[in-house]
């Protein structure tokens, strides 16, 4: 999972050809670092079909905002700018791993449309 700031976000993120799931975390948040195996076994699993970035929620502050961050970690699984998908809150690794899978195979299945 790669690092980026608020500064890189529309270029990885909003103008990414591939869907990206975006990992809003903070270094304080226990629950945060048990998700990122998860998401590093996604990464590996799908490879160039998805791209996965981490933010530091609290060092990107206009970013919180604009996507209303309530709790850490916040998942977003998005394409063509859009999100396609929210995932805020975790039962169990099984439960979180089948959800954030079964979100970026419906995004890589789903048809899109084409810009004109």
């Amino acid at each position: 999972m790669k690092l980026i700031s608020e500064a890189h976000f529309d270029r990885q993120v909003l103008q990414a050809t591939v869907p990206v799931i975006v990992h809003f975390a903070a270094p304080w948040c226990g629950l945060c670092r048990l998700v990122e195996p998860l998401l590093a076994q996604l990464e590996q699993q799908y490879g160039t079909q998805i791209r996965v970035v981490g933010i530091n929620a609290d060092e990107s502050l206009q970013l919180s905002n604009r996507y209303r961050l309530r709790m850490l970690p916040t998942l977003l699984v998005m394409q063509d700018g859009q999100v396609q998908y929210r995932l805020e809150t975790f039962q169990s690794r099984d439960q979180f791993y089948q959800q954030l899978r079964e979100a970026v195979q419906t995004v890589l299945t789903a048809p899109r449309v084409a810009s004109v």
